[in-house]
């Protein structure tokens, strides 16, 4: 593939992949917007406690997606139809399996979950509700993560797109009908944002209805090999939102205790803005994912080095540009979710967001490095780069700054974790890993894996 061709290719897939995480993202943004006007700062506060969880369950979809979807695509040009099925096959069997964890839980354990997050008797009766409600609904966040990672690697990224934006024009429907029409509040609010997916995957399904797809779900006998596989190429996927549902566990129990139920209120408004600015990033690594993959599976060397330097450029802009932007309208951002028109809940929000949001440099180049490793099948490398940028360095940090009674310095953790990533990040890719060769498996049948080695790109 000429440099033309991967430029145009480029930008098309992360165009479409920036809107749908975008709009995957916008789910928890509505609820915020929504509950803040509905319920004020003790919605927002038990909101935010809910984070996590969906931290959780989006990780395990993205594990299978991305997973799944890297190794669709390495070996969709080598292999029969019916192999890639396969590969798909699992990752469905396992989405399945990993949702009723989370709907057992939700069943029979979600009170105990709900006070593990540190709700107090305030916020308890609204975080349960919502809590147990997204819990339940588990599967549909799994399986519709899973469906728009492996038709964004099957060339259909529009209609992914279009499902989830489907969804999430659905999302602000229902929610303003079951919040404020029905009065259902919180309960109202998770139930709109748990409906939402049943849309993205109604509208995607065209996809298979037609007979674009090129993988399809089959009665095969689930495979621990190949289930390994498609987990190990998409660890650092769950490792990243896990250690993002960590943070926010660790982030609310400091401010909780520096700043009480507004401090927490501020940085649920903080939280939610930066899940739709992270998805920014995360759109141009899931969108840069299937070509960099597929160019490994051509072995395209100086494809894949010319595709990494578009990527890092394209997000230094994408991130200097969405910074001077949050910069120059903090207050107008902030307000919106400030309906009761609180001071000191606007104060602490706008000054903790212009500090908080200087990690999207770093979190920009972070992402792509990920993918690159992933790509060349170093999964080791791009877990430890999803593990140091998230709870390693972030628990560490925010509890130091606490015990200092930082509160700029809690603000500042995210960006320190992430410049501290980045270091590491350019020592693996320019200097540990660069003498070694990366072993390329070209699947077979009966699970067979002939090794080829091809040079390591720098």
């Amino acid at each position: 593939m000429n440099r033309s061709n991967i430029r145009s290719q480029f930008f098309r897939y992360i165009f479409f992949n920036i809107i749908s995480t975008l709009g995957i993202s916008v789910y928890i943004l509505i609820d915020t917007y929504f509950i803040a006007k509905g319920m004020g700062a003790d919605g927002l506060a038990a909101l935010n406690l809910c984070l996590p969880v969906f931290n959780f369950i989006n990780g395990f979809g993205l594990m299978l997606g991305i997973g799944g979807g890297s190794k669709f695509s390495m070996l969709y040009c080598h292999v029969e139809r019916r192999e890639t099925d396969k590969i798909y096959s699992n990752a469905f069997y396992a989405a399945l399996m990993v949702s009723a964890v989370f709907q057992l839980t939700g069943l029979f354990f979600s009170r105990q979950v709900t006070a593990l997050l540190g709700a107090d008797e305030t916020i308890f009766d609204m975080a349960h509700s919502y809590l147990r409600t997204v819990l339940l609904f588990a599967p549909a966040f799994v399986l519709n993560q899973l469906i728009v990672c492996f038709m964004r690697n099957d060339c259909a990224p529009k209609l992914a797109m279009a499902g989830v934006l489907g969804s999430s024009a659905a999302n602000v429907v229902l929610d303003y009908v079951f919040i404020f029409r029905l009065g259902m509040g919180m309960k109202g609010a998770a139930l709109a944002t748990c409906i939402a997916p049943f849309i993205s995957m109604g509208i995607m399904s065209i996809h298979f209805l037609t007979g674009w797809n090129a993988f399809q779900l089959r009665r095969v006998r689930p495979s621990w090999k190949i289930t390994r596989n498609i987990m190990s190429l998409g660890l650092y996927s769950l490792v990243t939102e896990i250690s993002s549902g960590i943070v926010i566990m660790v982030f609310n129990f400091v401010i909780y205790r520096m700043l009480g139920n507004t401090g927490l209120a501020a940085y649920g408004i903080i939280a939610n803005l930066a899940i739709v600015f992270t998805a920014i990033f995360t759109g141009l690594s899931g969108g840069v994912q299937p070509l960099m993959c597929s160019l490994r599976g051509e072995r395209d060397e100086k494809g894949i080095r010319y595709l990494v330097r578009i990527s890092v450029i394209t997000s230094l802009i994408l991130a200097i540009g969405a910074y001077t932007a949050i910069y120059l309208k903090t207050g107008t951002l902030v307000s919106l979710f400030n309906g009761s028109g609180n001071a000191q809940l606007q104060a602490f929000a706008e000054h903790g967001l212009c500090l908080y949001f200087l990690y999207m440099p770093f979190m920009g180049l972070n992402s792509v490095f990920a993918v690159y490793f992933t790509a060349c099948e170093l999964p080791t490398a791009a877990q430890l780069v999803s593990l140091l940028r998230g709870a390693l360095l972030v628990v560490p940090l925010a509890f130091l700054f606490y015990a200092f009674r930082s509160i700029n310095g809690i603000w500042l953790t995210i960006p320190v974790a992430e410049l501290l990533t980045l270091g590491v990040s350019c020592v693996i890719c320019f200097y540990i890993a660069k003498p070694y060769e990366v072993y390329v498996y070209h699947y077979q049948p009966h699970e067979q894996s002939i090794p080829t080695t091809t040079n390591h790109i720098s």
